[in-house]
């Protein structure tokens, strides 16, 4: 008996042991050096400890995937979220693991010919707004789409509908790849993002409103929750646990929302920001220790998760042109932003060193976004003079791709699906067009 009590009583140290050094590392390596050090002192982990990338990451996901699977056997809905009405195939949230690992851009020097080419593409128009089509979000499994529009009206895609349609033999007649559409916005939509493990959709507008819908119930037309802010909300985005959100308006700092209580949080820790800080988006990166923000005043800055301090400002990232757009690589040591400057730009963020530059699209007018294909290998934009989006190989910064948006006049949103190779592009001609890679 003795002994069977102290075998677990060293088998729960060595727990223990392990867990800290798990948590120093990912602080660690995810550039959160002060709460690292910390962890490590009060635990008497070295600093230096060694560990897979993002393991604790991955632990963490296998036990909310358990839990999750616990939950679906007896717990069918929440105090927030009534999920409603099932929605067809799989479990909305899983996700699936990605077709290759992200590209490690300190690693390999710049080598001119070596580019990689980016496969054919096809295109399909899949409808129209009524009004301009102003932004354009996939849901973190890849499984739906949505956009929204100046008409106010939101429009959601299944994916797989989208392929069915554009199969060359579809005998069942026509496939309408709509399957909700949402109006409950009184002014233009900004931005969108889906909540990560919820059927949830939310929605920033210049009405300054973030709209929440249940995108689960087929006869939902309405949002089920509102929060009403101050200020027009031009970007939207989720915390990765769903307990969080972020909204960049047109105030100079972030808004922190708790989903739950809806009360908001704003940093006491900024740094002087202008009158022109109005934030044009805001995105969290994967693990939710950081989140970014694109501003009009031409500076990119790098936030505290946890704290929500501003750790870094690149200020001037894009000259005296106003950031249109910034986010994350997957594992979170870079930032792509691009700006009215007509670049786009590859920051470290732990020092906040330019690393890339893509040069050779222009846009000067439209609050167009810049953004890797699903494996990172590749960064798509759009030149409007042009009417043409432009590729380049991520690593060596080359254009190897310029194709016709097929839009009339120049898109203004490109968003990419996170788990394959497709993207849906946005119109100033009030058209969404599809494009997915010919196998």
């Amino acid at each position: 008996m003795e002994n069977g009590s102290l075998e677990e009583t060293l088998q729960d140290g060595k727990l223990y042991r392990n867990l800290n050094s798990l948590i120093v590392a990912h602080l660690r390596d995810n550039n959160l050096n002060q709460a690292a050090s910390a962890v490590a002192s009060a635990t008497m982990t070295p600093l230096n400890v060694e560990a897979p990338p993002n393991k604790l990451l991955e632990l963490f996901a296998k036990g909310l995937a358990v839990e999750k699977d616990d939950m679906l056997k007896g717990v069918t809905s929440s105090a927030l979220y009534d999920l409603g009405t099932s929605l067809p195939a799989a479990a909305y949230g899983s996700i699936p693991a990605p077709r290759t690992a992200t590209v490690d851009f300190s690693a390999v020097q710049d080598a001119k010919g070596s580019s990689k080419s980016f496969p054919k593409h096809e295109t399909r128009h899949l409808s129209e707004h009524k009004n301009i089509a102003r932004c354009a979000r996939f849901s973190p499994d890849g499984r739906f789409v949505a956009t929204g529009s100046a008409d106010t009206s939101i429009k959601l895609f299944e994916v797989a509908k989208i392929k069915q349609m554009m199969l060359p033999d579809a005998r069942d007649g026509p496939v309408r790849p709509v399957i909700r559409t949402f109006y409950d916005h009184i002014q233009p939509i900004n931005d969108l993002d889906f909540h990560p493990q919820n059927t949830v959709l939310i929605s920033g507008a210049k009405d300054h409103t973030i709209k929440f819908f249940d995108f689960s119930k087929m006869t939902a037309k309405r949002a089920f929750r509102v929060i009403q802010d101050t200020h027009n909300v031009r970007s939207v985005s989720f915390h990765p646990s769903g307990d969080f959100l972020l909204a960049g308006t047109d105030h100079q700092i972030p808004h922190l929302y708790d989903v739950n209580t809806f009360q908001c949080f704003l940093s006491s820790n900024v740094p002087e920001i202008g009158v022109n800080g109005s934030i044009n988006q805001v995105r969290y990166s994967s693990t939710g220790g950081m989140y970014v923000t694109a501003s009009k005043d031409g500076a990119v800055r790098l936030w505290d998760g946890v704290t929500a301090n501003c750790v870094r400002s690149i200020v001037g990232a894009h000259g005296a042109a106003e950031v249109t757009g910034a986010n994350f690589t997957k594992d979170q040591r870079f930032v792509l932003s691009c700006g009215k400057d007509s670049t786009v730009k590859l920051w470290e963020v732990g020092t906040g060193r330019l690393v890339k530059q893509y040069l050779g699209a222009t846009h000067l007018q439209l609050r167009c976004q810049a953004v890797f294909n699903d494996t990172e290998e590749f960064v798509l934009s759009i030149d409007e003079p042009s009417n043409e989006i432009v590729i380049w190989d991520a690593l060596t910064a080359e254009k190897v791709a310029r194709w016709p948006s097929n839009h009339i006049g120049a898109p203004r949103w490109l968003e990419h699906s996170p788990i394959e190779a497709a993207f849906v592009s946005c119109g100033t001609d009030r058209s969404i067009r599809f494009w997915k890679e010919v196998l």
